[in-house]
């Protein structure tokens, strides 16, 4: 069984004070008013306008009149959450919008500094998130699915309802009698997060009814095996790295095992350039390492946003 709302909020303890994403949605009104009344005088609101629909205007004065009637601080702010080329509009969105709530937790306001923000997704999103993971292919990290505690420039961000249903969610949220707003966005299933939700939770809750659990054990499960993959990474790229110069020695990487070769490589380029290389470009990076060895062998690849190319006994990633 999933767990109750009011159980998440009880066992959900932050550094104070708290910024919450709000929305304006069910999920995220729920969750503020959860933690106003659980922390009166140590929540802040923060709502981010992606001004990507006709109605955000309107989202934003529902915002601010809600917290206006239950005594909340709020920050806004715009961000331009518009697509690179090759970039999902819904990775554009997301990173605008945790660009966006670094920004409003870093604003001074008195003495009320935000070290930590909460976010309202749940146990249903934490499932799409999994199946979308599993849709592209993805590996260990993919599979995790949505850590519940991570930090991003400098903040701590909570997601403390990730065991409770959206059901569970409107249930209590329907007892407190608070409004809220329905994103039409939301039943437009031309996004496939939209259509995880609308044909294939439904089907799963009639094959799997503990579905939301026994997800959940799995990403637990993989979350596990992918810190060991990233203790091993961090251990193996100690011993293959050129000395001061955090670059990989092409002749010991040639020394590990294939799949060793493969952790370290993407734990390097992850952490020091923010660069995750596709299946296809890592296959052909380490058939490229194994073919390397005379000293006229040169590689030059594509690799994420940039390049790696050898540069004498070293792999060396630049981004033109």
């Amino acid at each position: 069984m999933s767990i109750p709302f009011s159980e998440a909020i009880a066992r959900f303890s932050p550094p104070l004070p708290l910024g919450v994403a709000y929305s304006g949605g069910a999920d995220s009104t729920a969750l503020l008013l959860a933690c106003v009344r659980k922390w009166p005088g140590q929540v802040v609101a923060l709502h981010i306008n992606h001004g990507l629909q006709t109605a955000a205007s309107d989202f934003q004065q529902h915002c601010e009149a809600v917290c206006a009637r239950i005594q909340v601080p709020l920050r806004s702010a715009a961000v331009k959450a518009g697509a690179a080329p090759g970039q999902s509009p819904e990775d554009a969105a997301r990173l605008a919008r945790y660009q966006g709530l670094v920004a409003l937790a870093s604003q001074s306001a008195g003495t009320l500094a935000l070290p930590s923000v909460a976010i309202a997704q749940h146990a249903d999103d934490q499932v799409e998130t999994i199946l979308l993971a599993l849709g592209r292919g993805a590996g260990l990290a993919g599979l995790a699915g949505m850590p519940a505690q991570w930090t991003r420039g400098g903040l701590v961000f909570h997601r403390p309802l990730l065991g409770v249903s959206v059901t569970a969610i409107r249930a209590w949220l329907s007892q407190q009698g608070q409004t809220f707003i329905e994103d039409p966005t939301n039943q437009d299933e031309t996004f496939t997060r939209n259509r995880i939700r609308a044909r294939l939770l439904p089907a799963l809750a009639s094959v799997f009814p503990e579905f939301r659990d026994t997800f959940a054990r799995s990403s637990i499960h993989a979350a596990q095996a992918q810190a060991l993959l990233t203790e091993l990474a961090a251990l193996d790229f100690e011993g293959v790295a050129q000395k001061d110069s955090q670059h990989p020695l092409i002749a010991r990487l040639q020394a590990l095992s294939r799949p060793r070769q493969a952790n370290v490589v993407r734990h390097w380029l992850k952490t020091r350039y923010s660069c995750v290389p596709s299946a296809a470009q890592l296959d052909e990076l380490l058939d490229q390492v194994a073919a390397c060895t005379t000293r006229g062998h040169q590689i030059h690849l594509k690799i994420g946003a940039g390049y790696i190319k050898r540069e004498g006994e070293i792999l060396a990633w630049y981004n033109p």
